[in-house]
């Protein structure tokens, strides 16, 4: 199922992660690893913030995935997400 993964970086953890020599490379490990459909980076409400659009395909995935950044003092969202696509099917059915 695809999700948006969001990983939001308080100032204080989001400076002391960027500074650490691997941070890109793990960054880079996780798109490649989770064959991430995009990956954004953004600041929202004054944080950093990485927006990556990946296929999970079982919940039990989900601390994989959430763990390493957990380490990294960020916060974690998964948000179920469709394309124009899914959301077409998903209108049709709820009309019936």
């Amino acid at each position: 199922m695809r999700f948006i993964v969001r990983l939001i970086f308080p100032t204080e953890a989001g400076n002391k992660a960027v500074s650490e020599p691997n941070f890109l490379k793990n960054i880079q490990d996780f798109i490649e690893n989770n064959r991430a459909e995009a990956a954004y980076f953004a600041e929202l409400n004054g944080e950093r913030n990485n927006i990556f659009i990946v296929d999970v395909p079982s919940v039990d995935r989900m601390p994989a995935i959430a763990e390493p950044f957990f380490r990294m003092g960020a916060r974690v969202e998964f948000h179920p997400a469709m394309n124009f696509e899914e959301l077409k099917k998903g209108l049709s059915g709820a009309r019936q």
